[in-house]
């Protein structure tokens, strides 16, 4: 068996949706970055899954071609010494000329496979149609894509014309090179289902393989779908496909941790978004990894029953978790831990692929509009140019570019192997399946924990809570036990701990007080910050440190960005800026992150919280209208901030959630957002409200460096929502209930915005 082979690809979909084309090349800038490809060899690529679309290269007319971003492409992958595995169609329906159920597909595509061949006769692997199945799927049967049907028969007709298309583009291609391969990918997924569900449960069962099963000619009488398509009237196509196989030479598996699924007839336990039917009864379909004990085989058994199906070579042809970075990672490094131990029983799995290298966009609404939401891959595009996550440094290991250790925050299980992947209430599943021959087995909990300093504060808090909701071993410390003042605390505790990387969440806080205590103030927030950052560089451990928004005069008229020079009004923004400058001149692995304006539903000493109590007793709030500010949504920040210590991020950053608003207007937006009359928020002049420490009137914080925090609205929305739950309610109570500084506000009160 040849050895197991790292393969990679960026998502490429392109798909339609009305009038509209969605292009996830162009999307990511790849479209314009030939220096992507550099970027992918570097990771130890053996292949690339890449695109020579057919919308992309003859959008106007089967004959017109237009070769000159896939010839330099493809020239440059050669050189690079990866393989190209050419995709012609990619979620998509065609150029607008035809469409997946026109009765010239199958021929016009196969002309277009030929012409490509001709092109570039060295191509020796081939996925002419991806997913043929699940494209039908979402644009016969649910309508998502075009030709926005729910149509039975008329989705088993795309399903078929693709097939069609796949075995003739084949016969096309190997009248150019005979020694070509076919790679046919599909997402395999398996149905489990309570009871009175099993025979939906069969019916997906038997559905999923169908792309293979028609290339293999199975689908044949006495096959469980061959009597219903062939009263769709499909009779005649699928003898034809059975009496001329195109068996392909690699299945190649896409499996997400939503691939399997879960039916329920028991609707009540699940919201309404989560329910469907069929023509006999309603019930819930829910990924299988949030609901089902024991839990599913995943893709061990989806590699096994491939396997066992088909007897043909195997690929993994898509990995990728859309997650923070840990999990991203842990689900890719699964994936190859995976084939190797299955390769072990014999299952001759060829490579395993890291799908997604520059992120998706718009997958939560399935790319049915453009939602704005990103997900990071191997690199992150948003910043210029993309920058290499810590998924990245695991293909290079894996891949053999780079010999190194895997890093320690990923070394825990994923969140599909904890108790916190159950999302809803468990159910034992009826429908059996062929479990994994050998129990997955995580490794021990890492020994290198996570340090954070500032046990007692909001930020301290908020990362030690994100850690362990993550899986991220984590030491949280306290004055008594690492005092930044303190060189031989912090060097005992570190040399005792020996973190992977340290995080400085401690520190001065009250603004104005920092006014008449300099010098503490000072010593906390620039002295203690520098004396830590120095004991890691000499350690050569990671660090990561916070400043603030309140480094600016706010004179600049405009939102600032990382190379924008600080100029302090008072002296918390001094001991900030100080900070920065010296943590950053120490070289090292230092990492420096501006932040401002935290809210946090954990937290009863912030705005936002100060407000909905005000407003929850009918009382008005007064908050400045004339001092604008980006405010962070402390759980954005967090996750943030960890995602950029994994990925081994250093300089300086800006975190805050995208947006700009006066405080009087976050305010009424934080009211809007929980059912309060925001006119109760009054703006009144900063001034009034007698700060010892000045103010910028433009403080707001943008970035160059890409922006990877969310909108500020998305972040309010979720604000409110988890204020609103009960779960949260409780606890909020308890911990206001213990703060003296959260009695009642009297009516007409000024709320601080320090």
């Amino acid at each position: 068996m040849r050895q197991l082979e790292l393969w990679g690809g960026h998502e490429c979909t392109v798909n339609r949706v009305g009038e509209v084309v969605y292009d996830q090349t162009a999307r990511s800038g790849h479209e314009h970055r030939i220096d992507d490809l550099d970027r992918f060899a570097a990771l130890g690529l053996k292949a690339l899954r890449y695109p020579v679309l057919w919308e992309r290269v003859a959008p106007q007319a089967p004959d017109q071609h237009d070769w000159r971003w896939t010839d330099s492409r493809l020239r440059r992958i050669r050189a690079l010494g990866m393989r190209p595995i050419a995709g012609l169609l990619h979620h998509g329906s065609g150029p607008k000329y035809t469409s997946l159920l026109d009765d010239g597909f199958a021929p016009a595509f196969a002309g277009y496979a030929r012409a490509v061949a001709e092109r570039y006769p060295w191509i020796e692997d081939w996925t002419p149609i991806n997913e043929p199945l699940t494209t039908a799927r979402f644009s016969a049967l649910y309508g998502h894509w075009y030709p926005h049907l729910t149509d039975e028969p008329l989705f088993w007709t795309a399903l078929v014309n693709q097939v069609e298309a796949t075995a003739a583009a084949m016969r096309e291609i190997r009248a150019v090179r005979p020694d070509a391969r076919l790679i046919q990918t599909e997402d395999l997924g398996l149905t489990y289902s309570t009871r009175p569900l099993a025979h939906q449960a069969d019916f997906d069962n038997a559905r999923r393989w169908m792309t293979w099963d028609l290339l293999t000619g199975r689908v044949t009488p006495g096959h469980p779908l061959w009597r219903r398509l062939e009263d769709f009237g499909l009779g005649e196509r699928l003898r034809r496909l059975a009496d001329a196989p195109c068996p392909p030479d690699v299945i190649g598996l896409n499996h997400y941790l939503t691939s399997d699924r879960f039916l329920d007839h028991q609707v009540e336990n699940y919201p309404p978004e989560r329910i469907g039917g069929n023509d006999f009864m309603a019930f819930a379909d829910v990924e299988a990894v949030r609901v089902v004990l024991p839990q599913g085989g995943g893709l061990e058994g989806a590699l096994d029953e491939a396997w066992a199906r088909y007897g043909l070579p195997l690929a993994v042809t898509e990995s990728h978790n859309g997650c923070t970075r840990e999990e991203q990672v842990r689900w890719l490094r699964e994936a190859w831990d995976t084939a190797h131990r299955v390769r072990g029983r014999g299952v001759e799995v060829q490579a395993v692929t890291a799908w997604a290298l520059l992120g998706t966009f718009d997958w939560n609404s399935l790319i049915t509009r453009q939602t704005g939401h990103y997900e990071a891959g191997a690199f992150d595009v948003r910043s210029d140019p993309p920058r290499p996550t810590a998924l990245a440094a695991e293909l290079a290991r894996i891949g053999g570019a780079k010999p190194a250790e895997p890093h320690p925050a990923t070394q825990g299980p994923g969140w599909w192997r904890r108790d916190i992947r159950m999302a809803f209430r468990p159910v034992f599943r009826a429908v059996e399946t062929p479990e994994p021959r050998r129990a997955w087995r995580t490794a021990d909990a890492p020994a290198r924990p996570l340090l954070i300093v500032g046990a007692t504060g909001t930020l301290g808090k908020a990362l030690a809570r994100a850690c362990e909701w993550r899986g991220i071993d984590y030491r949280l410390t306290g004055r008594s036990e690492l005092s930044l003042d303190d060189a031989c605390s912090i060097a005992r505790t570190l040399d005792e701990a020996e973190p992977w990387a340290v995080i400085n969440a401690a520190g001065w806080v009250r603004v104005d007080e920092a006014e008449q205590q300099e010098a503490a103030c000072l010593a906390a927030n620039a002295d203690g910050a520098v004396r830590l950052a120095r004991a890691c560089r000499d350690r050569d451990l990671p660090f990561v440190g916070f400043s603030s928004d309140l480094v600016f005069d706010g004179r600049k008229g405009s939102p600032y960005v990382e190379t924008d020079a600080p100029c302090p009004l008072g002296v918390y923004g001094l001991s900030k800026a100080r900070a920065e400058q010296e943590v950053l001149a120490l070289g090292g692995r230092a990492l420096m992150v501006r932040t401002a304006a935290f809210f946090s539903p954990f937290d009863p000493h912030n705005f936002a919280a100060h407000v909905l109590r005000a407003l929850a007793g009918d009382q008005d709030v007064q908050a400045a209208g004339d001092l604008v500010v980006s405010p962070t949504y402390v759980p954005d920040l967090v996750e943030a901030a960890l995602d950029l210590a994994i990925d081994g991020e250093t300089g300086l950053r800006h975190l805050a959630n995208s947006g700009e608003v006066s405080w009087a207007e976050f305010g009424r937006r934080i009211a809007e957002a929980a059912g309060f009359d925001a006119a109760l928020v009054k703006a009144v002049p900063g001034a009034s409200f007698g700060w010892a420490a000045a103010r910028p009137g433009l403080a707001a914080l943008g970035t160059a460096r890409g922006q990877i925090m969310p909108s500020l609205d998305n972040a309010i929305d979720r604000y409110a929502t988890m204020i609103s739950s009960a779960a949260f309610t409780a606890e909020a109570e308890a911990q206001v209930e213990g703060a003296p500084e959260t009695r009642a506000v009297r009516r007409g009160a000024r709320v601080s915005q320090a």
